[in-house]
């Protein structure tokens, strides 16, 4: 008898291993605190992997294969995936142990180091998901200390002839349209409707909650959003494909308190948990560029965050790992304030991306880099706290995705490894790329005094506060040079209120 594992990223229909029924192998799946409470999860992430876990179960059931499924209030449920498996192979008399490779290193080790004490044979195998390998990234840039994602990109658009000419040229003449791609968003045209299809998990809320495990955020229970299965997924690209995409390049960048989700396709959590394949939103996605249907700046801006970054970031994740996490270049260590878990704060844009991450657990990019993480680096907060919370809150969420996302590109915490520079901002680009400072209690204009933005006074101190580690970054150059000109009674005046700022978060 052979028992396999599937984890509860791994709900992947495509997959070898189901390719047919076999009467002496046991699938094993199992929902278990230790992943719940690893860090604190919204309530939203947690419904979504289980319910998607438990329609997974079902399709393979009804395919012929046999499931071990242990559900969160199982009886026999050890609540941790080496106490489950230390008694599933005695259930089933295993003969043969086999996993997936899981995408989270805690993860990697502890299967790996369970499976070496095994009397059995064991075995990883590949979850036949992604386009690269782990340790593709890090061959790609052997010798480098810099890895720039852009000479990637072009390289994984080369091998997998993704918008290329018959010439082996890019598609259009140029390989990135990011310059077109940063467009505020007026209103027109509205955000498309939001035909997800609703589900009611409202027991498999209430068994969570009864199992004692922890959250954060609004559930949504009764009419939950997001995917259970792959063919769901696939009509939201569908949907994504006909009515968001072809405005998706111009306004990417763009963020509303009036549309929280604009023109996005909202499928990173099912690719994330495998229901959905990269390749067939890549491939979808072009033929819809090659069909004319959606202009090349959004099919190559779209397809870019799939086969160039969300490939990048895992290769970066598996080269850095352990201790990645770990990584503080500013050596910044404020605690995050209270109202990364209420939303309530007086800075309107920190109130709509956060109130938008409880409400859905979801918020695109923009908002995760350029308000929240923005605030972060600028006010010092600690990177391994904000790590923590954006691991928890989104949907989307898993450490080798996000974890480079927030501590290289979001905090610099590593110091320059993934990204070139800091991306911060003062109020202008915020005012610029959003309506978010339209009413908002602070003054987007001015730097100092009590209704002074607050992001104004923290953009200057922090470049004021790192000169020595950043003052010799060609891309900041222009920053430094305002600087030397700046009054030395203006500047004072700029560190007396970050100071004040730093002192009161909680109060913002």
């Amino acid at each position: 008898m052979r028992l396999r594992l599937i984890l509860g990223d791994q709900l992947n229909p495509l997959h070898s291993w189901f390719s047919r029924p076999q009467d002496d192998v046991v699938y094993a799946m199992m929902e278990v605190r230790q992943e719940t409470d690893y860090v604190l999860h919204h309530a939203q992430k947690i419904i979504a992997i289980f319910a998607a876990m438990r329609d997974f179960a079902r399709q393979l059931r009804a395919a012929g294969h046999r499931v071990h499924y242990l559900a969160i209030d199982d009886a026999d449920n050890r609540q941790t995936v080496p106490g489950n498996l230390d008694y599933l192979p005695a259930h089933h008399g295993a003969t043969e142990f086999a996993w997936q490779a899981p995408d989270e290193w805690r993860l990697d080790q502890q299967l790996s180091a369970y499976a070496a004490a095994l009397p059995i044979p064991s075995a990883m195998e590949d979850t036949e998901h992604f386009y690269t390998n782990r340790d593709d990234a890090a061959q790609i840039f052997a010798g480098r200390e810099h890895w720039l994602m852009e000479q990637f990109y072009r390289r994984m658009r080369t091998r997998h002839r993704v918008l290329m000419s018959d010439t082996g040229k890019p598609a259009g003449g140029q390989w990135n349209f990011d310059h077109d791609n940063r467009e505020a968003w007026n209103g027109i045209p509205w955000e498309p409707a939001d035909l997800r299809g609703r589900h009611d998990h409202s027991a498999l809320w209430q068994t969570i909650q009864a199992s004692g495990a922890n959250s954060f955020g609004e559930p949504d229970a009764a009419q939950f959003a997001w995917p259970l299965n792959q063919q769901e997924a696939l009509q939201q690209l569908e949907r994504f494909v006909e009515h968001a995409l072809p405005h998706f390049g111009r306004f990417q960048d763009a963020m509303s308190v009036k549309a929280w989700r604009l023109f996005h396709s909202l499928l990173s959590f099912a690719m994330n948990v495998k229901m959905l394949s990269p390749r067939t939103v890549v491939e979808r996605v072009e033929a819809a560029y090659r069909d004319g249907a959606v202009p090349l700046a959004s099919a190559e801006g779209y397809i870019r965050q799939i086969l160039g970054w969300r490939e990048y970031v895992r290769g970066v994740y598996w080269h850095r790992m352990p201790g990645y996490d770990r990584l503080n270049a500013f050596d910044h260590h404020a605690p995050l304030p209270s109202w990364f878990w209420d939303g309530q704060t007086r800075m309107r844009c920190v109130a709509a991306a956060i109130g938008q991450s409880l409400q859905h657990a979801h918020s695109h990019h923009i908002n995760r880099l350029m308000v929240i993480g923005n605030f972060a680096l600028l006010a010092g907060l600690s990177p391994h706290e904000l790590h923590q919370w954006y691991l928890g809150i989104y949907i989307d969420a898993f450490e080798w995705v996000e974890l480079p996302n927030t501590l290289g590109m979001s905090q610099f915490a590593d110091g320059g490894l993934l990204a070139t520079k800091p991306y911060v901002s003062s109020a202008a680009y915020i005012d610029r790329m959003s309506d978010y400072c339209k009413g908002c209690h602070y003054d987007k204009k001015a730097r100092t005094g009590e209704r002074a933005c607050p992001y104004n006074a923290l953009y200057w101190d922090f470049f004021d506060r790192n000169r020595d580690q950043l003052a010799g970054n060609q891309r900041l150059g222009m920053v430094y040079q305002q600087l030397r000109r700046m009054d030395e009674g203006a500047l004072a005046a700029l560190r007396e209120r970050a100071a004040d700022l730093r002192g009161r978060l909680a109060e913002l």
